[in-house]
């Protein structure tokens, strides 16, 4: 795809934590020509090549292919966590911003499009496995990410099979942490009052050993690497799993904390999630606490022989570097990411 003259990108999301790291690494690329930053606030952040466009997805004014034109990829990472109490909301921005973005990328005339799915798309599955791509992903319908998600992966098979000149790629990552979105993720998922402070090994003497909470991480700029690997392969089509070794359980979280594991029943631990949810102290919701205890693992088979790609950081790294972030107020200079008190 790329040309001598380099190529013109445009990312969408990419003030937050994946798009943050996307940014960087297409910036300081010599095969990438210019960046062009959608986002609803423009930040005072500007790598070199990088220019910034506010766009809110979820508005139906939102031009989307005047920001495409041009443009030899574009890699949607757009999303919106919040409110989980009102799910419309994020449908509108995560969905029907969605959709504006395979329209735009349709009407411009762009050839590739690599598009952020997740592993939260896919349905229930095992734990003591990994599974590949061919897995389905009808997502855990309760939960209105995973749903979003799934929908997200049947709007793409209708857009493939519409456009078939278009390059898809579909990213599913595991979580997904750095140091700099500690603050960020402790908003979204702890709430803004919960402090930092508690991730610290001495305070945490016992750690809930829940059935089923087996799931997998990744450091973010390894995420980030797979997206510029993407756009730079000729070949590459369809969906890649992406996540770093090993699945963090109890056993391996006790082990980083120094702590030990206790056995908590499910419905405890649902029942105590959905009361602060319920009461607005928790954002998030037991739904998709109910979606994590089921998601699958996944083989990253396929990203490391079709893209050469190998996450850099171990998934106990990516946590310890998170847990630092959380305890010092890790952000950056974009609205999504600043980092402010911390609780």
């Amino acid at each position: 795809m790329s040309s001598s003259a380099g190529s013109r990108v445009v990312v969408t999301g990419a003030t937050g934590n994946v798009g943050t790291s996307v940014v960087r690494l297409l910036s300081q690329d010599p095969g990438i020509k210019s960046v062009r930053g959608i986002a609803r606030r423009v930040p005072d952040w500007s790598p070199a090549k990088t220019e910034w466009s506010a766009v809110d997805l979820a508005s139906d004014r939102a031009n989307l292919a005047e920001r495409f034109e041009g443009a030899d990829a574009v890699i949607h990472l757009a999303w919106a966590f919040q409110p989980t109490h009102d799910p419309a909301t994020t449908w509108r921005t995560n969905v029907l911003g969605g959709l504006r973005v395979l329209e735009g990328v349709a009407a411009a005339r762009v050839p590739v499009l690599v598009h952020a799915s997740s592993v939260g798309a896919y349905s229930p599955g095992p734990k003591d496995r990994a599974v590949d791509e061919s897995w389905p992903t009808h997502g855990w319908p309760d939960a209105a990410y995973c749903r979003e998600k799934a929908y997200l992966e049947r709007t793409l098979d209708v857009f493939e099979r519409d456009h078939p000149e278009v390059r898809v790629v579909r990213m599913r990552p595991a979580f997904l942490f750095k140091w700099e979105s500690a603050s960020e993720q402790r908003r979204i998922f702890g709430g803004r009052f919960l402090p930092g402070q508690l991730a610290r090994p001495d305070l945490l003497p016992f750690l809930p050993d829940v059935p089923g909470l087996r799931v997998q991480a990744l450091h973010t700029d390894d995420a980030a690497e797979a997206y510029r690997l993407a756009v730079h392969s000729p070949t590459a089509r369809g969906a890649f799993n992406l996540a770093a070794e090993p699945p963090l359980d109890a056993a391996v979280l006790a082990e980083l904390f120094g702590s030990r594991p206790v056995r908590l029943p499910r419905t405890a631990a649902r029942s105590a999630i959905a009361a602060a949810w319920g009461m607005h102290l928790l954002p998030a919701s037991p739904h998709l606490f109910d979606a994590v205890l089921r998601l699958p693992l996944m083989d990253c088979a396929r990203a490391r022989e079709e893209l050469g790609w190998r996450p850099r950081w171990t998934a106990t790294e990516v946590l310890e570097e998170f847990l630092d972030g959380l305890r010092q107020g890790g952000g950056m200079n974009t609205a999504p990411m600043h980092s402010g008190a911390v609780g």
